[in-house]
């Protein structure tokens, strides 16, 4: 095993651990949306509801309007953070064909 390997230091590893925080946070983001956009109006009666497109405000901007925007920041960030990296340790034992 290599001592980068051991340390943690490894290039990988990194990377790994930088996508792993970017997609927690963003999960987070997107859970902290839907809460607060579905809960904040509070307790209103039906009748008092606004709509947009024939959907209560709260429904259209936690689940509408929250995914498709953390959606394309999903696709974002794969797009800019996420990087192709190889797997395997190292070149060592592996059969090329």
């Amino acid at each position: 095993m290599e001592e980068t390997e051991i340390t943690g230091t490894d290039k990988r590893f990194i990377q790994a651990n930088k996508e792993a925080l970017w997609a927690t946070a963003l999960a987070l983001c997107y859970f902290a949306w839907w809460y607060l956009s579905a809960y904040i109006p509070g307790d209103v009666p039906v009748e008092a509801y606004t709509y947009i497109f024939g959907f209560p405000t709260w429904f259209f901007l936690s689940c509408i309007v929250g995914f498709v925007l953390f959606s394309i920041l999903a696709a974002l960030m794969v797009t800019t953070v996420f990087k192709d990296i190889s797997l395997a340790s190292s070149d060592k034992g592996v059969e090329k064909t």
